[in-house]
């Protein structure tokens, strides 16, 4: 694809120079010398090659805060990475986080690699190994030991994913042969390992059975849902949030009542890209709990700081801090996130600001299913 495309498939030819993305976006509030504007200017005046081998170019977040002001309707996500696509051909990366442990997993993982994903799995739970829903689990067995270091035991979320959809009637399908949906190595620039990933993934599930795809992490939710059938067509499939499902049969939901206050994050891939905002609030009412929402909430909620496990340094943590005190300023004792990484980018701003900011962070599936009564199970696991 040559920046000719790119300029028209993401409308960015129609800029108007006007800068509402510059003034909206998180990382130009913190870092003065990024504008997104100025990186389309370069390739409008036909200088591309000095975006290519620019740092900036991956220090867009993709959160599409800019898209929601913009009177052209510039899609400048899709632009950057489009733009990350061709700097990526040409030898280029940007600076990946964790020392590249995560992209080496997603290299790993589209290989034919064996995987022990399951071992989250409890006596109390009840899943399958084929049926009519999959449950997508996505990274979570993998964060458990990169981030242990936080505190965060990631696979809470989908012990308590599986407790609500037994709640539902629903026995979900998990499956070892499951591979991470690859949406941070298309936000990278690596469409090729992007695809293998998804066409692993997508041939796993059909050959499951399951009708429909269920998902608790927002970016696998918008991988397959938009970016899977734009590389692979349309999806033998369907697929659906968590909140989504919940929300629908609220009803079924043996919810009690909390009393406590607490806050919602909108991540961006579920909010922005997705416009599921009142979905989670919706469940987070029914828990009893008093919803105090923060000044930037639903379309204009802030970031969480960091995407595709590149460039966490001091930008990051700044837009992180800044979402944390926002939390705080609702007089909330909890911050409620439906994101796993947003989940994990906060809580290490948590613990980097220390007693500055008095709120705790808690993943929707803990509060609901704190809210029917229930706790953590066993340790072994049991599958039908």
């Amino acid at each position: 694809m040559t920046f000719t495309d790119i300029l028209r498939r993401t409308r960015a030819n129609y800029c108007l120079d006007c800068g509402k993305c510059t003034g909206s976006c998180p990382v130009s509030r913190v870092d003065a010398t990024y504008s997104p504007r100025a990186t389309i200017e370069r390739v409008l005046a036909g200088r591309p090659e000095e975006l290519i081998n620019d740092r900036y170019l991956w220090a867009c977040l993709t959160c599409r805060l800019c898209t929601t002001r913009c009177p052209s309707d510039v899609d400048y996500p899709a632009f950057v990475i489009a733009a990350r696509v061709e700097a990526r051909q040409s030898g280029v990366e940007g600076v990946y986080a964790h020392n590249a442990i995560m992209q080496q997993l997603m290299g790993m993982m589209g290989q034919a690699t064996r995987q022990n994903r399951t071992g989250w799995v409890t006596d109390d739970l009840q899943t399958a190994t084929a049926g009519d829903d999959f449950y997508f689990v996505g990274c979570l067995p993998y964060f458990d030991v990169i981030f242990a270091d936080l505190g965060i035991v990631s696979t809470d979320t989908a012990r308590n994913t599986v407790r609500l959809l037994n709640a539902l009637g629903i026995v979900p399908t998990v499956s070892n042969d499951e591979r991470c949906c690859g949406a941070d190595l298309l936000l990278n620039g690596d469409e090729e390992g992007f695809r293998k990933l998804a066409e692993l993934n997508v041939r796993t599930i059909a050959e499951s059975g399951a009708k429909r795809v269920i998902f608790a992490c927002p970016e696998c939710y918008n991988a397959f849902r938009s970016d899977y059938p734009r590389y692979l067509g349309p999806l033998p499939f369907e697929v659906v949030h968590l909140t989504t499902l919940l929300a629908e049969h609220l009803g079924q939901l043996d919810l009690g009542d909390l009393v406590e206050t607490v806050t919602y994050h909108d991540p961006c891939r579920l909010g922005r890209y997705q416009g599921i905002y009142e979905e989670p609030r919706a469940l987070i009412q029914a828990t009893g709990a008093k919803l105090s929402e923060m000044s930037k909430n639903r379309a204009q909620a802030l970031c969480c700081g960091s995407t595709g496990w590149v460039n966490c340094g001091r930008c990051a943590k700044g837009i992180q801090t800044t979402r944390l005190h926002q939390a705080q300023d609702t007089g909330a004792e909890r911050m409620i996130t439906a994101c796993p990484k947003c989940r994990i980018h906060l809580s290490c701003a948590l613990k980097d600001v220390g007693s500055e900011v008095a709120v705790e962070l808690e993943d929707i599936t803990s509060l609901l299913v704190r809210a029917m009564g229930q706790e953590a199970g066993g340790a072994h696991g049991r599958r039908e």
